[in-house]
């Protein structure tokens, strides 16, 4: 019998390290200067854009800017169903989530499912006060389910501070 995925709570501390990076001099041994998870949370809940990446059914990646909102350790965004990130994560659920500031970079690896009905929610709840945009239209569609709303929830995230790069760049695990 399969071993039962652990549900990981929204407000589970994920564990973090240094990254792999052979070749940029990273410290290997040292933990001294790892960035605090709530470094990572807080670019990831302040960007205006967000880039997320997926796979297209060839298995070349597709890039494209979306908006969108991180809310209980979860990625939220919208898109149209008929969008080539919505046909992309429909048929391949990896992809990649990045920060829209390069200087102080968070990069979230995960996974995307069809967000429930209370995610939506909550995601219509908090859409306006960050972009000054009325979701009113969409709402029906959205909560109806007939439009997609995203959860991305992150395996691996990467902070990259440029300012302290040899000190603080982390690797943070999702178990």
């Amino acid at each position: 019998m399969p071993a039962k995925k652990k549900k990981l709570s929204p407000n589970a501390k994920p564990r973090a390290d240094r990254p792999h990076m052979p070749g940029y001099g990273l410290p290997t041994a040292a933990t001294t200067g790892l960035l605090p998870w709530s470094w990572a949370e807080q670019r990831l809940k302040k960007s205006h854009n967000y880039w997320i990446t997926t796979v297209k059914p060839d298995g070349s990646p597709h890039t494209m800017v979306v908006w969108g909102l991180w809310i209980d350790g979860q990625f939220l965004f919208s898109t149209g169903s008929k969008s080539r990130k919505a046909r992309n994560l429909a048929k391949n659920p990896n992809c990649v989530v990045s920060t829209e500031d390069a200087h102080e970079a968070v990069i979230v690896e995960g996974t995307a499912r069809v967000a429930d009905v209370p995610t939506r929610r909550r995601l219509l709840a908090n859409y306006s006060g960050k972009y000054d945009w009325d979701m009113a239209s969409m709402e029906n569609d959205i909560l109806s389910m007939k439009e997609p709303v995203f959860a991305v929830r992150p395996r691996v995230v990467f902070g990259l501070w440029e300012k302290k790069f040899m000190e603080t760049t982390t690797r943070w695990m999702f178990h």
